[in-house]
């Protein structure tokens, strides 16, 4: 096995020069550089998204669905597809605009885009350094708001088919930052207040690392500040030309493996035009 850093990003690259099993590499030892770099790219494993699971089983202790992926198969109903269509994808930490923000995002590459089509990542400290003292007070002083509605189906899909209302307001009760409201059709409207800057899960370091920008394009979603006032265009022109300066990139190989620090790091994609690209996700909390 050896490591090395890649030419066009910052994440830990893990090459497989010993015609190893990625099953055979050292827990620990991959733990510990997880903690370090944030970002590890596993690469000439061989990894296809069956083994990608075994490996996540040995550093998760548990995983979730994510209610708008699409189920790869039956035999593993948590990995999916990533975001569904070839349009890019915004800046975001996997579920940040709610209290269920997992540990870990894992990707493998089933097949590579012909063309284009790379996920991208964002150091969330490094943005958070360079956004300039003005926006840094701004997010300090002031919580976010996320306005979501789940039907039934969205709901049933994260808790279970056989999941009930009753299932709902036992997960929902008693959340700090999060209010709840039950619809006459059963879908449930949510309103989550968090901070835009979280501390990183290793290290305690300030962190950009939410679904602000993502949420903010998507015409499905409703982000505010924490009183209700909108969050204005030049403040989210001045993120987006720090997320630019700092976007790294994993330009995929079959059988690759990545895995992401989701409390520090953002990611998205680039737009592509081959439907023959398969990219799979995972998504655990960590032992």
């Amino acid at each position: 096995m050896k490591t090395a850093s890649s030419l066009t990003t910052s994440a830990k690259v893990i090459i497989n020069k010993e015609s190893k099993s990625i099953l055979e590499l050292p827990i620990q030892e991959q733990l510990n550089l997880f903690k370090r770099f944030g970002v590890l790219l596993f690469r000439d494993f061989g990894v296809d998204y069956d083994k990608m699971k075994e490996f996540a089983e040995q550093f998760s202790s548990k995983f979730v669905l994510d209610k708008d992926r699409p189920i790869v198969d039956s035999r593993n109903k948590f990995v999916t597809l990533v975001d569904p269509g070839m349009h890019y994808v915004s800046p975001h930490c996997e579920n940040a605009n709610s209290p269920f923000r997992p540990d870990v995002i894992w990707f493998c590459c089933g097949v590579p885009a012909a063309q284009s089509g790379e996920t991208l990542f964002w150091d969330g400290v490094r943005v958070w350094e360079q956004l300039g003292e003005e926006l840094r007070e701004l997010f300090i002083t002031r919580k976010i708001k996320f306005l979501q509605k789940f039907p039934p189906a969205d709901w049933k899909r994260f808790l279970g088919v056989g999941s009930t209302i009753a299932d709902v307001k036992r997960m929902l009760n008693d959340i700090s930052g999060l209010s709840y409201k039950i619809n006459q059709d059963q879908s449930v409207s949510i309103e989550y207040v968090c901070s835009a800057v979280v501390k990183t899960k290793y290290g305690h370091q300030n962190a950009f690392a939410n679904s602000l920008i993502a949420e903010y394009k998507n015409p499905r979603g409703n982000v505010t500040f924490e009183d209700g006032s909108s969050i204005a265009s030049t403040v989210i022109n001045q993120i987006n030309q720090v997320m630019n300066s700092c976007t790294e990139v994993i330009s995929w190989q079959p059988g690759d493996l990545v895995m992401i620090d989701n409390s520090r790091f953002l990611h998205g994609r680039r737009s592509f035009s081959d439907r023959n690209r398969r990219i799979y996700s995972l998504l655990s909390y960590l032992k």
